[in-house]
């Protein structure tokens, strides 16, 4: 069975399944084993990469670095630009610092880590200059709606923007009433963080649903798998899971070959239903 793949660009095809890095950096008792799972998932081929400055105060890129040491050609590497740095010379220099911690001279992605005083022209601008720069290949958003990608395709080089960020998860579905489908109507790839659910009730209850296990049982899977397979299953979308260890990532990889049948996510519709109309954007 083939695995799914996004396209970013006609040159450009990734796996559905990345790696993130969010909380990554926070131990440094637990480095060496977040390095290694890194570097396991480039082994798997899941080359994007997604951190950010915020992530750690900058430590998870770090901790990318780290792993990247000898095969950045090998990673589609994407970084995050905190909101009151996205414009003018703060732009170039939270870039620069990124860089510095990644130990590359360029991102493959920068992202608007989420909308803040900065107009959409000013970060559209630091960003156009970063890639004249040769600094980054390409600029997009995070945590924006759908009311907020259509201001920001009004704008002269907004429709340069290449993705957004959100966060999807089974239990969490406001994004397919508007922003999934406008996405694709764009052929814009979107990316999905937190793709099961951040740590907590929330994820314990998705882990253990009875409608998920059942199906993972079937799949011989992971409930985890399931989900994320559940989050992949729309084209265009990929799902950027944080894996702590070498066996974590190698399941997450392994679910880019999970297909689920309708009569499947007939179920899963019915235990966690699809929005009926425009919900706030959530935001983790």
């Amino acid at each position: 069975m083939t695995e799914k793949q996004v396209i970013f660009t006609q040159q450009l095809r990734l796996p559905a399944i990345g790696q993130g890095t969010w909380y990554m950096g926070e131990n440094t008792s637990r480095r060496r084993d977040e390095v290694a799972a890194l570097q396991a998932g480039l082994d798997l081929g899941l080359r994007l990469i997604d951190t950010a400055e915020m992530y750690a105060d900058g430590a998870a890129e770090t901790i990318v670095g780290e792993a990247l040491n000898g095969r950045r050609d090998e990673a589609f590497l994407v970084s995050k630009v905190y909101p009151w740095n996205a414009g003018g010379q703060k732009a170039i220099a939270a870039c620069e610092g990124s860089l510095r911690r990644l130990k590359t001279d360029y991102l493959d992605l920068y992202l608007l880590h989420w909308m803040g005083d900065y107009s959409f022209e000013e970060t559209i601008e630091a960003m156009e200059t970063l890639i004249d720069q040769g600094k980054i290949r390409r600029w997009g958003v995070s945590n924006l709606d759908c009311n907020d990608m259509q201001t920001l395709w009004q704008v002269a080089g907004g429709q340069h923007c290449a993705t957004n960020q959100v966060l999807y998860h089974l239990a969490s579905r406001g994004i397919e009433y508007d922003l999934l489908p406008w996405c694709q109507q764009q052929k814009m790839p979107l990316m999905a963080y937190s793709p099961l659910a951040q740590a907590g009730r929330l994820r314990r209850d998705l882990l253990s649903n009875t409608v998920v296990n059942d199906i993972a049982h079937a799949h011989n899977a992971s409930a985890a798998q399931i989900l994320l397979a559940w989050v992949i299953r729309h084209p265009g979308v990929i799902a950027i899971p944080k894996a702590a260890n070498v066996a974590h990532v190698e399941q997450n990889a392994a679910a880019l070959n999970i297909t689920l049948s309708a009569s499947e996510l007939m179920a899963l519709d019915n235990a966690y239903p699809p929005p009926k109309g425009k919900k706030a954007l959530d935001m983790a």
